[in-house]
């Protein structure tokens, strides 16, 4: 566990510092959840968006447990330092999106287009919310959205080796996410203006790139460990 909190750390900083990403991808559905809500339920509002929340994250935790398994599988192989290194490489692309400077990495979205033709429907469905199964349910149909910064995650968390951990990082970068998901759907203007500033963007973005160059394989892993 002591050479697990690192990288739950990282998780957790890189699903915050996503969260301009998150925005685009899930800020709509949030509004229209908080629109959605009956007037007679307002009160209720806060449950209901932590709700929908915790669903996402449950779902991205399953995504990491069945991808690790994959990455467990292939621990002892050659493949586990390609994957590795493809994971590194994602996270490089990543931060270069969030700083602003190259947005290739949504073209990996596409990856999931498929899968979510067939399970909009049933997300759609859903709406408006009215309880808070419904809202639960809604999240974790909406977890499998496709985006770029949960892919390029769900990859590192795999390169782990271990399914285990692989579920305990995604779970770790959903949490990340939801205090600006959780702002979007209160009307937290001041929490997202800061998030969309330019300095704190490109700052995010380089810190990610680093931890990208830092998860290569190569012998400054080993000269970091030791010291």
């Amino acid at each position: 566990m002591p050479e697990l909190l690192p990288l739950l750390v990282s998780a957790i900083i890189l699903g915050l510092l996503g969260g301009g990403h998150c925005l685009g991808m899930c800020g709509g559905l949030m509004g229209a959840l908080t629109l959605a809500i009956p007037q007679e339920q307002r009160g209720r509002r806060f449950r209901l968006l932590l709700a929908y929340n915790l669903g996402r994250i449950l779902s991205y935790a399953c995504a990491g447990l069945l991808i690790g398994l994959g990455g467990w599988a292939l621990a002892n192989s050659p493949a586990a330092m390609v994957m590795r290194v493809v994971a590194a490489l994602l996270l490089i692309a990543m931060g270069l999106y969030l700083a602003g400077w190259w947005s290739g990495l949504t073209r990996i979205e596409s990856l999931g287009r498929g899968l979510w033709r067939h399970i909009q429907p049933l997300a759609t469905r859903l709406l408006p919310v009215s309880s808070l199964p419904r809202a639960l349910l809604l999240g974790a149909l909406w977890g499998w959205l496709p985006c770029g910064l949960v892919y390029s995650t769900l990859l590192w968390a795999a390169s782990q080796g271990n399914a285990l951990d692989s579920a305990a990082l995604m779970l770790a970068f959903g949490l990340g996410t939801w205090p600006v998901l959780l702002a979007t759907g209160l009307a937290a203007e001041r929490t997202q203006a800061l998030l969309r500033r330019r300095g704190v963007r490109v700052a995010g973005g380089l810190l990610v790139i680093l931890f990208g160059l830092w998860t290569l394989p190569g012998p400054h892993q080993h000269w970091l460990m030791g010291h």
